[in-house]
């Protein structure tokens, strides 16, 4: 979750972002086997880490119940959130770092260092789980809200089906999907170097027969993978995909028509995603379709959640460009130190959310609710700056 490299960091393009801006930093490859692009130093481009970072933020934020600040967040205007934001950006920064690291070393030096990461995520999920488990047990509080009362039960079959992935509190799924996801990146990127569009086309036929036959990654003690990662591979694949065979679509996201029915679409999602809080606007919404817009289904990521992230991506792409003034301001500065450190920080954001959320029983006030959002936040900004101070001081001795 964090695989940025920092010669990913300094010549990376921001896909996410700056999918408009990508023809003049990259060489997009022509030969059969496939070269990953070849990245000119334009310097660093702050847009991926600062994106990663907001996600976290706005992650935080949606995951403490009835809390105010997650107005701040895409939830309540559309049909997608803050994750599919995170799992696009970190498949191109995974084809970013395991690129370069491909490039140095081959593919010996790519299988060591998913297997590595993959092992760090690993183990970031076992002590995120047992920390949940103990803030449970000293406040008396949450038990079956975080899903760890089955923990606190049966703490040996529960910590067994952890270590298979199988079992996971409330707001740590997506790092066993992690897991899974980096210990196959790469074969991922061997199939994308040779066969980009076939690959691609396999990640949407297994995403298709996802949503058509149920498939799902076996889950304990209920079967629900609340980010099953089967689906949100798609995501994942597409990042990768767009940062070794991006110059296929870049014509079509740069179009004004494909601009102006991605605007169409976030406009009509807006007033769907409204209208799920504000009574008034239902009526706006025919019976028969309201059923299956108010079900958007986010395990198995629902295609209206796709569409509407690809339509953020393609705005977001027109709208905001690699050189925005905005991103020396010191908030995106300070999004940026998160997104950095995005592992560490999202296990923390984690056991801030299981906090505030115990607080919150005892004072679930306007002022309390604002009081916890800006100090997590501040409390993930710390955080992020003491490591990013911590890796120069180690640097500069290296």
């Amino acid at each position: 979750m964090n695989e940025l490299t920092s010669e990913a960091r300094t010549a990376g393009p921001f896909c996410w972002l700056g999918v408009s801006q990508m023809h003049d930093r990259i060489t997009i490859p022509m030969s059969a086997t496939g070269e990953l692009p070849q990245l000119k130093d334009h310097g660093r481009d702050l847009r991926i880490d600062a994106c990663r970072g907001i996600a976290l933020w706005w992650i935080f934020l949606d995951h403490i119940p009835n809390n105010i600040g997650s107005w701040l967040t895409l939830r309540n205007y559309g049909f997608s959130d803050a994750a599919e934001i995170f799992m696009f950006v970190s498949g191109v920064t995974c084809a970013l770092a395991y690129g370069a690291a491909w490039r140095r070393e081959g593919w010996s030096g790519v299988i060591s260092r998913t297997l590595r990461r993959s092992w760090d995520i690993y183990v970031a999920f076992l002590v995120v789980t047992l920390a949940c488990a103990i803030l449970v047990h000293l406040t008396g509080r949450l038990a079956d809200e975080s899903n760890t009362r089955v923990l606190l039960d049966d703490p040996g079959a529960a910590l067994a089906r952890a270590a298979v992935l199988q079992y996971r509190p409330v707001n740590t799924d997506v790092l066993p999907a992690f897991v899974l996801l980096h210990l196959l990146f790469a074969p991922l990127l061997w199939l994308l170097l040779r066969a980009p569009k076939a690959t691609l086309g396999a990640s949407l036929a297994l995403y298709a027969s996802v949503h058509a036959f149920g498939w799902t990654v076996p889950a304990w003690p209920d079967g629900h993978w609340a980010f099953n990662p089967l689906a949100w591979q798609l995501l994942v694949v597409l990042g990768a995909w767009w940062m070794i065979d991006g110059k296929t679509v870049q014509p079509w996201v740069t179009s004004r028509t494909t601009r102006v029915l991605a605007v169409l679409f976030l406009l009509v999602s807006l007033v769907i995603a409204l209208s799920w809080q504000i009574g008034p606007l239902q009526a706006l919404i025919p019976t028969g379709q309201a059923k299956l817009l108010y079900s958007v289904d986010k395990s198995n990521l629902d295609p209206l959640r796709l569409l509407h992230f690809l339509a953020i991506a393609v705005v977001a792409a027109w709208l905001v460009p690699r050189n925005w003034r905005g991103l020396a301001t010191p908030v995106m500065r300070a999004a940026a130190s998160c997104g950095q450190n995005s592992l560490p920080i999202y296990c923390l954001g984690v056991i801030l959310t299981f906090a505030s959320q115990a607080l919150l029983e005892t004072s679930g006030g306007l002022a309390m609710q604002i009081a916890l959002s800006l100090a997590g936040i501040a409390a993930m900004i710390a955080a992020a700056t003491l490591l990013n101070s911590i890796s120069t001081k180690r640097w500069q001795r290296s």
